[in-house]
């Protein structure tokens, strides 16, 4: 299922922004971009998403800019230091010049400072980017929530079309046997003419048939699949990969009565709820 969700805020002297979004994909794949510097996030990054989305091609960009910079320590080379302030003076009296030897006119020798970054608190900084983060998936599941409904809706007309056609099925099936017996006594009046028809041997002939193209089983476990998709389309949780196998026991359930119906009517209503349960699983796959 589609979804994007943006934040950004300042917390614990950071500017913290944050962006998730995602394509539609049957299993769970994140792909991050989180700044070098605080590659120990990507493992609590991919933790967390994956806590609350279960299905999607999921992208997460985390920017991370801190708004001061106490954590820096500037340390000084007291070695290298003395050996300048001793060359300084060693020139000076050589060559008789002004000793003005400063600690400013030291500053132009850079390799007597060194700068070093204290070692992060990785739990602080994690804390802080789980804050900003939980926002932006806030808004990435609203936005999903709504295409869900959608997707809802128009899964909850096509289970009805599929109830309408079935319902016609149960009704067409008992009437095809009618129908086959009544004609397999015309033949055979036309067979054997004046001759006495064997009424039982029609009756074991109609009830063979009967036996052979019955879907009552087919129907029964049609209307069952049906209703636990409606179920579970009111269900709060992740349902995507249950509905992927309810909708494919559905099409086996109209493929079997397919191949048993020997009426074109009823295979017409077959083609028909093929044509709803594909449509129903085009948007299973968008569903988490």
């Amino acid at each position: 299922m589609t979804g994007y969700g943006r934040a950004n805020s300042e917390v614990d002297s950071m500017a913290i922004t944050v962006e998730v979004k995602s394509v539609n994909h049957r299993y769970f794949e994140l792909s991050s971009r989180i700044p070098r510097t605080y590659g120990f996030l990507d493992e609590k990054v991919k933790s967390y998403l994956q806590s609350v989305i279960s299905r999607g091609k999921v992208e997460c960009y985390i920017q991370i800019d801190a708004l001061e910079m106490d954590d820096v320590i500037v340390r000084v080379n007291h070695s290298l230091a003395g050996s300048y302030v001793a060359a300084l003076k060693e020139l000076a009296d050589r060559h008789e010049i002004k000793d003005d030897i400063s600690v400013s006119s030291l500053i132009r020798y850079g390799d007597i400072f060194s700068v070093h970054k204290e070692q992060a608190d990785e739990d602080r900084i994690w804390q802080a980017v789980k804050c900003v983060l939980s926002q932006a998936v806030d808004s990435f599941i609203k936005m999903r929530e709504k295409e869900g409904e959608k997707l809802k809706d128009d899964m909850l007309l096509r289970a009805g079309n599929i109830i309408s056609e079935v319902e016609f099925i149960e009704q067409r099936s008992g009437q095809v046997v009618k129908e086959y017996t009544k004609k397999l006594e015309n033949r055979i009046k036309e067979l054997l003419e004046d001759a006495k028809i064997d009424d039982q041997r029609i009756l074991m002939e109609a009830a063979i048939f009967s036996d052979k193209t019955a879907v009552d089983e087919e129907t029964v476990r049609l209307r069952s699949h049906i209703d636990q998709l409606r179920m579970m389309l009111s269900e709060q949780v992740p349902i995507g990969r249950k509905l992927d196998f309810l909708v494919q026991e559905i099409n086996r359930e109209a493929n079997t009565i397919g191949s048993k119906a020997q009426d074109v009517a009823i295979a017409k209503r077959v083609l028909e709820i093929k044509s709803e349960v594909e449509k129903i699983r085009e948007q299973v796959q968008n569903i988490e």
